[in-house]
């Protein structure tokens, strides 16, 4: 079994297009704090392409996973993160949230509940894998939004685990048991710590 393991990552290795994300579809990914963030992008809430190495390196990094737009403890989740946004960006903090939702059902949550951060679309599960995010098959689930009966159909349903990735880019906490409606308090409370720590 370690042979076979091995070969395939050493397959991975050799081909020159495969990046972060595309190893972890070759093996199963375990990140732990300390480790390198994964380099990705993904398409999000405006139509534009969300590039990590955007973003990475150069403030802290929100990165959480939720299951479903327009459910309630993933909303509750977002309204959080929206809520206290202020106070995480004047702590040099961004958020961007991730789910196997379409770029249109993204869209309709945001407006929805007037998000003000990026919300990536990761229908076929590849961030959420390479992330080690345990995911499970897709559904389609109906909502009424302004009176109309609406279909939001999602690829996979990713866990809801929540990274911080700080400015040198490695992952400094990550949160696999995420309490949905205080997760954003967490993430103060976990760079507050961390600041402090620096200075």
């Amino acid at each position: 079994m370690r042979c076979l393991v091995f070969l395939i990552f050493m397959f991975a290795l050799m081909q020159p297009s495969l990046n972060v994300v595309g190893l972890a579809d070759a093996l199963e990914v375990t990140l732990s704090e300390g480790d390198p963030a994964p380099i990705f992008e993904a398409p999000t809430t405006d139509g534009s392409v969300w590039r990590s190495e955007d973003h990475v390196g150069r403030k802290f990094v929100v990165v959480y996973f939720y299951p479903a737009d327009l459910t309630g403890g993933c909303t509750r989740q977002a309204c959080g993160f929206r809520d206290q946004m202020k106070e995480l960006n004047d702590a040099g903090v961004e958020v961007v949230g991730v789910s196997g939702d379409s770029v249109d059902n993204h869209q309709l949550f945001s407006k929805v509940n007037s998000l003000n951060f990026p919300l990536l679309s990761d229908e076929d599960g590849k961030i959420s894998k390479a992330f080690g995010v345990p995911v499970r098959e897709g559904a389609t689930i109906m909502r009424m939004v302004d009176g109309v009966e609406r279909s939001l159909s999602r690829g996979v349903t990713a866990s809801r685990w929540t990274f911080l990735i700080d400015p040198d880019g490695r992952i400094v906490h990550k949160n696999t048991e995420v309490d949905a409606e205080h997760d954003s308090q967490k993430i103060l409370e976990t760079v507050g710590r961390i600041t402090a720590q620096a200075e």
